[in-house]
């Protein structure tokens, strides 16, 4: 079934470049196999494998509640297609932060963003849309903002040793923001943990959006932790690892502290360019997994903060770990089902949302004392710690001027005695007058 292989790159050194190389998913052709009795077509084989590993995380069952109607995610990645049968009427392509990267006329195959954008709301395609391949909130819209390069396009290197390339990412979240996304996926990630991404990711959450990345792809089959990957190791965003189908991390998955949960990244199915399909592996599709997920919440509670989101797709995980959070899976693998039902709870009038003192993850953590604080004493105990500075200062202030009061006189040292007088010395005898001086 696969015609062709490609893998991507794993020598990104820039954040702008992360790409495919530190979460990029390794990417075959999805083709029919010649003489098959089935007869089915490439679109309905693509449709079967989907719907398989939809299942696995109860999609199905979350679109009696939601298909992520009314929002928009925006895909951070190397372009979307929005020519792609499975996604006609979808995408909204934003600016290219890429330009200049690649030979003038050439034109960019949009490889790894239009699969990924297609796991996230792909709507089918063909009679009755029954074929191609649906997404997990197949409602939804999807904003392209190219910040990366496939690893196959000629300008890749130059964009990598580029400095000018090196706010692309950035750039593409804050866009994002101002253009109405209420989700962010960047299946795409890199060691360096830069500033401009760090400020423009924090803005994001501050303005009420939900960010989901790749975890990494840089994970071993031992139990070493890997280093941690940006932007999924930041603060607020949901860091994916990648799962098999029996629920243990993928061998490539990185494992480290960052990791929330884990979704679907081995043999994935997705769009490719030029009306193709992809099977794929990588924390590349995890991360699209999680972001339509979020998608659905969002679209069906849009009032709860980006925290809650997060709140409800932890607090619902299936196939928990031993002691309820691993670095190689988080918290466990995403439900769809089961996180909208989680989210419909956060969002009851009066919730007030977080977890109660008492609460826990896991059965090996120890509760978290809630302390409340009482505002009345702290008031009294503030004026009670000034008065006695004060007192201090006044005290300090008292001592010092009675030591200077009790300090003896210094003494000048006595005066030298007057040198002793020479004793007198006879004058010489007078000599009459006329009278030689000498002999």
């Amino acid at each position: 079934m696969l015609a062709s292989r490609h893998r991507r790159s794993a020598a990104a050194s820039r954040l702008a470049a992360v790409a495919l190389a530190a979460v990029g998913a390794t990417l075959a052709l999805l083709a029919a196999e010649p003489g098959t009795a089935s007869a089915q077509t490439v679109g309905q084989l693509a449709r079967a494998d989907d719907m398989a590993t939809l299942r696995k995380i109860d999609v199905p069952a979350a679109w009696s509640l939601s298909k992520g109607a009314g929002v928009t995610v925006a895909v951070l990645d190397t372009g979307v297609l929005p020519t792609t049968p499975d996604l006609t009427g979808q995408v909204t392509s934003g600016p290219d932060y890429t330009k200049g990267a690649n030979p003038a006329g050439y034109q960019p195959p949009h490889e790894h963003g239009t699969y990924i954008g297609s796991i996230i709301a792909g709507h089918g395609s063909g009679p009755g849309r029954a074929d191609g391949v649906i997404g997990v909130a197949p409602d939804a819209k999807l904003l392209s903002v190219r910040v990366i390069l496939d690893d196959q396009e000629p300008g890749f290197f130059v964009f990598n040793e580029n400095a000018s390339y090196d706010d692309t990412i950035a750039s593409g979240i804050r866009y994002a923001v101002a253009h109405g996304a209420q989700v962010i996926n960047m299946s795409l990630g890199s060691t360096e943990a830069t500033r401009s991404v760090r400020q423009a990711l924090a803005a994001a959450i501050a303005r009420n959006v939900v960010v989901v990345a790749a975890a990494g792809n840089d994970g071993t089959r031992g139990h070493a932790f890997t280093t941690y990957s940006y932007p999924a190791s930041f603060t607020g965003v949901i860091s994916v690892a990648a799962v098999g189908a029996n629920g243990l991390r993928a061998s490539f998955s990185d494992r480290n502290s960052s990791v929330v949960v884990s979704a679907p990244g081995v043999n994935v199915v997705g769009d490719g360019p030029g009306g193709n399909f992809l099977s794929g592996d990588g924390t590349s599709p995890a991360s699209a997994f999680v972001a339509g997920v979020a998608a659905l919440i969002r679209s069906r509670y849009p009032a709860l903060a980006p925290v809650q989101v997060m709140q409800a797709i932890v607090s619902s995980t299936r196939r928990h770990p031993p002691g309820g959070y691993s670095t190689g899976v988080g918290f466990g693998e995403v439900d769809a089902a089961a996180a909208l039902r989680a989210a419909g709870q956060l969002a009851q009038p009066g919730h007030a949302g977080g977890l109660a003192g008492s609460a826990r993850f896991g059965k090996t953590t120890r509760p978290i004392a809630v302390v409340h604080r009482d505002h009345p004493l702290i008031a009294r105990l503030t004026i009670a710690a000034g008065v006695a500075a004060a007192g201090f200062v006044v005290l300090m202030t008292a001592l010092i001027v009675l030591l200077r009061r009790r300090r003896p006189n210094r003494l000048m040292p006595p005066a030298a005695p007057p040198p002793a007088a020479p004793p007198p010395v006879a004058p010489p005898p007078a000599f009459p007058p006329g009278q030689p001086a000498g002999p």
